[in-house]
């Protein structure tokens, strides 16, 4: 069976949306990135760190859906990473309230030696010098996916384009592939990112859907159009999970197969919105999966007249 690395955050969230508010709940990239990628036919290996209040229930979940915790790290006199933040009406916008680092400002990632040889290795958010330290800790690896945030572009740039020439992959959203990129233009902006080192760029543009580039051949696959959006949080890393996931299970790394990775992701991500949190992540069927996945395939399927 293929492996698949997931480097990222396991953490508390606090949310408020305007369909009402929660207290900590179960967040953190590398979680929701685990929680799809764990319906794949794939080892899911999940490296993070975590503090001594993290609750021991939320690791049997983990567990229990077939992931390994072995690399994640228990600080036992440390707290967990906390992030806390509102959105506004339109779902698109928030405001951090804040932001709490605790046991991640020393994070050091160790991918136990079982993972090592990953096929795939998928770098959630995180300073890029912890993302280095994975990509040199997998040098096999088929493939290294990056995910990042303007924040990384403000603060470390340089070191974040060190890690951008090393991955294979890179998504981001059109903000920051504008302001990484400085075209406005995203096509103009995918053909810069490109030439920084990654062979596909991903840029997401949220309820708007993903554009796939490669060597000139852009995909675009569509959001579901949703009745109701909950809670945002999180989508970006199920997206990142669905996708990451079907590449590692099926190891094929073309253009085509991306192709149907970034509709996986999609289709992850619009489960994920529909509650708070995880809370809907940890209770999606293969049934449910597979039914949504025809709705985006017709949701873009039309013949052309002669």
């Amino acid at each position: 069976m293929s492996k698949l690395v997931v480097v990222g955050t396991v953490a508390f969230d606090a949310i408020e949306t305007p369909f009402g508010k929660t207290d900590k709940i179960l967040g953190g990239a590398a979680t929701f990135i685990g929680l799809a990628a764990s319906h794949f036919q794939t080892e899911v290996g999940l490296v993070s760190i975590v503090g001594g209040d993290f609750p021991e229930n939320y690791l049997t979940m983990l567990t229990d859906r077939g992931m390994n915790i072995e690399g994640i790290e228990i600080v036992t006199d440390g707290k967990t990473f906390f992030w806390s933040g509102k959105y506004h009406n339109d779902m698109n916008t928030r405001d951090t309230l804040a932001t709490e680092l605790n046991v991640l400002a020393d994070f050091n990632p160790v991918v136990p030696p079982h993972f090592k040889d990953a096929n795939v290795v998928m770098l959630g958010n995180l300073h890029p010098a912890v993302q280095m330290g994975v990509i040199e800790q997998t040098p096999d690896a088929d493939l290294h996916i990056l995910d990042t945030m303007n924040f990384w572009m403000d603060s470390a740039l340089d070191a974040l384009k060190e890690v951008i020439a090393r991955v294979d992959v890179i998504t981001i959203n059109d903000e920051e592939a504008r302001q990484l990129s400085g075209e406005y233009s995203l096509v103009t902006a995918a053909k810069k990112i490109h030439e920084m080192g990654p062979k596909y760029v991903v840029i997401k543009k949220g309820e708007h859907g993903a554009l796939l580039f490669h060597d000139g051949e852009i995909f675009f696959a569509p959001a579901l159009p949703l009745e109701e959006v909950f809670d945002p949080t999180g989508a970006g890393d199920t997206f990142a999970g669905g996708f990451a996931g079907f590449l590692a299970a099926s190891k094929d790394y073309s253009f085509e197969n991306m192709k149907r990775a970034i509709i996986y992701g999609s289709n992850f991500a619009s489960f994920a919105v529909e509650k708070f949190g995880t809370e809907r992540m940890q209770s999606v069927t293969n049934d449910e999966i597979n039914k949504r996945l025809e709705q985006f395939k017709a949701l873009t399927k039309f013949e052309i007249l002669n």
